[in-house]
């Protein structure tokens, strides 16, 4: 025998211990006292992948990306509990969790305040925020929705350039603007008025026309005129038209603004 572990001798093993579990793999197969067959076996759990993997994750396994591709499938080859320090949430399996921690809103991601809708790029704000100072860079949809409590300066309107009506029937669609030019041309013509806002709101626009006389116009039936005449328009000239309905395009009131206008 050894006097103590730092001495060095000679000597014939007669029988090797292999046994036991570390993280959930099992080795078996022992002891050994000749030869044998050693096996590892079980599901590896709660390892420590701050210090255990190394490399940059793809995308889909909740990396950075990288060109690499010998990095461990994180979704579908490690299942058990993961600890909070090292990205698990108590969860399963850590690729429906990273799906569950980011997609669901929660006080602990910033999922509960920021969401990406799909396919639009949009954002949702769970709790609408404050803004101060604020430049528009682009076009904002405010779908149908109300703004109140509003001051406005140096705005503009958008003109709906039709240009010649070309004879026959021409739209004035108020989702192009409500400023509205056309120039009446080569035959009759015949206006219709399209997407007014909805019942109980004021839609409105003003009509700048070119040569109405030149041809007969026709106004849609819904229009009601003072003294239910329409006026009579300039052969040569620019006459301005003003338009408005409060009950979604049921009745639309005209007016004759300005005739004959130099």
């Amino acid at each position: 025998a050894l006097a103590n572990p730092t001495e060095t001798g000679t000597g014939t093993v007669t029988s090797v211990a292999t046994s036991g579990t570390v993280n959930g793999i099992t080795l078996t197969g022992g002891p050994i006292t000749t030869t044998g067959t050693v096996t590892l076996g079980g599901t590896l759990s709660n390892v420590n992948l701050t210090t255990q993997v190394t490399g940059t994750l793809p995308i889909a396994n909740g990396g950075t990306g990288s060109t690499a591709t010998a990095f461990v499938n994180l979704t579908s080859n490690v299942t058990g509990t993961l600890p909070v320090a090292n990205g698990g949430t108590g969860i399963t399996s850590l690729g429906t969790g990273i799906a569950t921690w980011w997609g669901t809103p929660s006080s602990a991601n910033l999922a509960t305040a920021v969401t990406d809708e799909t396919g639009s790029g949009a954002l949702v704000f769970g709790t609408a925020p404050t803004l101060t100072g604020v430049t528009l860079a682009g076009a904002v949809t405010g779908a149908d929705n109300t703004v109140t409590a509003v001051n406005l300066k140096d705005y503009g309107e958008v003109t709906n350039a039709i240009g010649a009506t070309g004879g026959g029937t021409q739209d004035i669609d108020l989702n192009d603007g409500n400023s509205v030019s056309a120039t009446v041309d080569t035959s009759a013509n015949t206006f219709t008025f399209s997407n007014p806002t909805a019942s109980d709101e004021l839609c409105g626009f003003t009509l700048t026309l070119t040569n109405g006389g030149s041809q007969t116009v026709n106004w849609p039936a819904s229009v009601d005129w003072a003294a239910a005449t329409a006026p009579t328009l300039t052969a040569a000239g620019v006459d301005v038209l003003v338009f408005y309905t409060i009950d979604g395009g049921t009745i639309w009131y005209g007016f004759l603004s300005g005739a004959a206008m130099a």
